[in-house]
């Protein structure tokens, strides 16, 4: 091995070397990624820092192209190199993004001829290379455009070491064939040196060019020894092939990604979605604000419902005589009572008028109760209950009498809630009774809540008999 070594030219080693301490120090730089120079809309973002699980790291490649007998600083004991047909293929085990293991086969023939020393034992030589197999580190020079989201290119330089079974055969300068080993095969060192650059043409295939240059550890693989020098043989091949991505269709490849796009694309995508929700806050924010205008808008309803200028317990939108002097009595349309006749001259007379709550009145009572309907959830009544509270309007206008409104709810909501609801629903009785002719000042409106039920509120049965707004005519 050592005569292999000495062979090898040192610039070529030392490039070498520089290359993989680069690129191996570039490669504890980047981790994973979301964009690759292949991503497509079907395949997985790899999530940041998330390892080498989140890509495909094995390939398989497969090429042919042209066997060389010499190399560009150097050649055999022949002075021409006829080139010849070579294949091979490879696996590869991709261990980080500038970094992989690549197991090689190369099988083919090399040719070579002796031009300007015909003196020389043999005029030609051809050898059969049965098998090759070597080991080699391959370094990703560069898998990052600094221009593009995608990179398409990726040089790569690699380095290995292996076994080579070959057979040699000489022709003399007579035209004799001679086998340099006619009942076997030679097997030997070899050391491969790559420079290639694989295109990226889809996420499951790249395109691979390459060059080999080949130092077999022998000074037979052309079959002959050239003594007393020995010259360690050498032989290159120039190749084009399909390298096929394995495993997980949905991942990207680890040796084509591109990490800092992968980056940015995290970058945009987290962009993007504070920007969602920014403008889902922005769209809440102006449903409140409108919210808000409405509430406002219906507190001043409210209130100009309940204005009432000439201070006569009727509402200014019900009053029908409106600007009543202070004091002046009314009835339910704020209409001033008819002043009861002067007492007669000379008489101690006092005109008592008595009214009796008869049975008729309690129908028309109990009628308007169990014909009493609210909208749901609010104070609002329907309009099919309005018939029935007007003959109970009548009676406390035509007879004197007065009336307590206890507004109930069932146990559903909050306490707060609840008298609230029941304090409002017994008012809107009130205000409508007002509103057809009833004496504001003859009718009390009360909320009790849930406080006082009359059935249980376990069932809906029990908890409609305590929705109620009870009547109590005196």
């Amino acid at each position: 091995m050592q005569h292999l070594l000495r062979r090898i030219s040192l610039p070529v080693l030392l490039a070498s070397f520089a290359t993989a301490s680069f690129a191996q120090e570039s490669g504890t730089m980047t981790t994973t990624g979301t964009i690759t120079s292949t991503s497509v809309s079907t395949q997985k973002n790899a999530k940041l820092f998330s390892g080498t699980s989140a890509y495909r790291v094995w390939s398989f490649g497969i090429h042919g192209g042209a066997l060389w007998g010499s190399l560009p600083f150097g050649r055999n004991d022949f002075n021409k190199s006829n080139p010849t047909i070579g294949y091979g293929a490879y696996l590869k085990a991709q261990l980080s993004h500038h970094f992989g293991l690549q197991a090689d086969f190369l099988k083919g023939k090399v040719k070579g001829e002796n031009t300007t020393m015909p003196g020389d034992a043999y005029k030609s030589y051809e050898t059969d290379i049965n098998w090759s197999a070597a080991l080699k580190g391959v370094f990703t020079l560069a898998n990052i455009n600094w221009t593009q989201l995608h990179t398409g290119v990726q040089p790569y330089i690699g380095i290995g070491a292996g076994a080579i079974n070959y057979n040699p055969r000489m022709v003399t300068q007579s035209g004799a064939n001679v086998e340099f080993t006619p009942n076997g095969s030679n097997t030997s060192l070899f050391v491969p040196i790559d420079l290639g650059l694989k295109f990226n043409v889809s996420k499951d295939i790249n395109i691979d060019l390459g060059y080999s240059m080949n130092f077999v550890d022998a000074d037979n693989f052309d079959g002959f020894w050239k003594v007393p020098v020995y010259n360690a043989d050498k032989f290159s091949y120039a190749h084009a092939g399909l390298e096929f991505a394995l495993g997980d269709r949905t991942k990207p490849q680890l040796a084509t990604h591109n990490a800092p796009a992968a980056l940015a694309q995290d970058l945009w995508d987290k962009n993007a979605a504070l920007q969602s929700s920014l403008d889902a806050t922005q769209s809440q924010i102006s449903k409140l604000n409108s919210d808000i205008a409405s509430l406002n808008s219906l507190k001043d309803e409210i209130a100009r419902m309940k204005a009432d200028a000439d201070g006569d317990g009727v509402p200014d939108g019900f009053d029908k005589c409106p600007n009543t002097p202070a004091g002046t009595k009314v009835d339910g349309s704020g209409c001033p009572l008819p002043t009861p006749p002067p007492p007669v001259a000379n008489k101690d007379t006092t005109i008592v008028q008595k009214f009796y709550i008869t049975e008729e009145d309690k129908r028309i009572v109990n009628e308007a109760i169990r014909n009493l309907e609210f909208d749901f959830g609010k104070s609002t009544i329907r309009s099919r209950s309005l018939p029935y509270l007007q003959r109970v309007a009548d009676i406390l206008r035509t007879k004197g009498f007065s009336l307590k409104l206890a507004g109930h709810t069932d146990n559903v909501g909050s306490d707060a809630a609840n008298m609230k609801l029941s304090k409002e629903r017994a008012e809107s009785v009130k205000a409508t009774l007002v509103s057809q002719g009833a004496n504001p000042s003859r009718i009390e409106a009360v909320g009790y809540g849930e406080s006082q039920p009359i059935a249980t509120n376990k069932t809906d049965a029990g908890r409609q008999k305590n929705r109620r707004v009870e009547f109590t005519l005196f």
